[in-house]
């Protein structure tokens, strides 16, 4: 469902174009990051036809820390046409998450 980013230009095209985008930023060596991603995935793989998610290793990209404010691991932003809309860092509770992502895909399609 995820798919991998490996260069900062990429990750801002793909979030400027796409409308609905959702960005995982992990990094190999963070447990929390490694356990959350397949809950991730679970729970939102029900968007996947109006999301676009990828995966970013900021061990591969080190420069989209400082573009995105990505100071710690793991981060999930969902954006709309280039624009944040939300930001959930570290402990990441699923149902919260749900619950946020469902309102903006809700939102969005009532407005299609």
């Amino acid at each position: 469902m995820f798919k991998q980013v490996k260069e900062l230009n990429e990750l801002n095209d793909l979030v400027s174009s796409q409308g609905l985008v959702l960005v995982y930023f992990s990094q190999p060596n963070c447990s929390v990051c490694h356990g959350l991603k397949p809950q991730v995935e679970a729970k939102l793989k029900e968007f996947s036809d109006d999301i676009a998610f990828l995966d970013v290793n900021t061990e591969d990209i080190p420069e989209v820390s400082g573009e995105y404010q990505v100071m710690t691991v793991p981060v999930i932003l969902l954006f709309l046409d280039g624009r944040e809309y939300m930001r959930k860092a570290r402990f990441v509770p699923i149902a919260e998450l749900y619950a946020d992502v469902k309102k903006i895909v809700t939102g969005v399609n009532s407005m299609a």
